[in-house]
């Protein structure tokens, strides 16, 4: 399946080190999966971390699920030896945390490759350069990484996450001028489902493809707020054929539930409905 066009609903980061979470992960109803050698991953099990992710990603088992690997920065000891050895790993994408210039980007793709990568968006410095990073030749995907930034910022952010919009916003912008993924930061309050739900709702309503996850119990959440409803789905293919007819009658534009539907609506109700398509087809692969 297309990068671009498979769904990105629930991305679930994973600690490389752990053995029984790399198996679980197998059997869990994500998108997409974030194998975590930097932050999850003890300074003393780094190594071990890189042999074992590369271990069980060669044994496969992850069907269509992403495969995204999350190496630690080049400037640390250990990020050199992450980038070569995911070069070869049986992977989708390499994730680099803490991206601020393209220079990093350059810096990487030089080990990785031909592989996608993907970018943390994370620092203020990054924020800012966002447009330039999203246009990288290599660039993929954008991930939210709402914790460190809400440190660097030195912000408080409640349930509307004020203070961070405006980051959010800089980068939604940056990623759809150029046509790549883009998922919301993670939820710290794992049992917290209501207030998942609600910060899952926002980033559908700005425009994020999905969101990532700390935790299993967060997947059907940020699954069925990433998806189209079958009300949506209903009013898109409705959209669509009454503007096909008021096209036959030599008309621009058409009414559906007292609403225009013009055509810029009616991508809409494709884009729509190619989402749900492609939801369709990734569960059954």
């Amino acid at each position: 399946m297309d990068m671009r066009k498979r769904p990105y609903r629930s991305v679930l980061y994973i600690p490389g080190s752990k053995d029984r979470a790399l198996e679980k992960a197998k059997t869990l109803a994500v998108d997409a999966i974030i194998f975590d050698l930097e932050d999850a991953v003890a300074v003393d099990e780094k190594d071990n971390a890189r042999a074992r992710l590369t271990a069980a990603l060669a044994d496969g088992g992850y069907g269509a699920r992403m495969r995204i690997v999350r190496i630690n920065g080049l400037d640390t000891p250990w990020g050199r030896q992450d980038a070569e050895a995911v070069a070869t790993m049986a992977c989708d994408a390499v994730l680099l945390p803490k991206v601020e210039t393209l220079q990093q980007l350059d810096a990487l793709s030089e080990i990785t490759g031909d592989l996608p990568i993907w970018a943390m968006m994370e620092t203020p410095r990054g924020i800012l350069n966002a447009q330039a990073l999203a246009a990288h030749p290599d660039l993929a995907g954008f991930v939210m990484g709402t914790n460190d930034l809400a440190k660097d910022l030195q912000c408080r952010s409640g349930a509307d996450r004020m203070p961070m919009l405006t980051s959010l916003q800089l980068c939604l912008l940056a990623a759809k001028a150029e046509g790549v993924v883009i998922v919301d930061g993670v939820y710290n309050a794992f049992k917290d489902e209501q207030g998942l739900k609600m910060e899952c709702d926002q980033g559908r309503d700005m425009g994020f493809d999905g969101k990532t996850l700390i935790h299993p119990a967060q997947i059907s959440v940020a699954n069925a707020t990433f998806a189209p409803t079958e009300a949506e789905i209903d009013l898109a293919q409705r959209q669509i054929l009454a503007f096909a007819e008021a096209e036959r009658e030599g008309k621009g534009v058409a009414v559906v539930d007292g609403s225009i539907v013009e055509g810029l609506h009616v991508a809409t109700a494709r884009e729509v409905l190619a989402k749900a398509e492609a939801i369709a087809a990734f569960a059954t692969e």
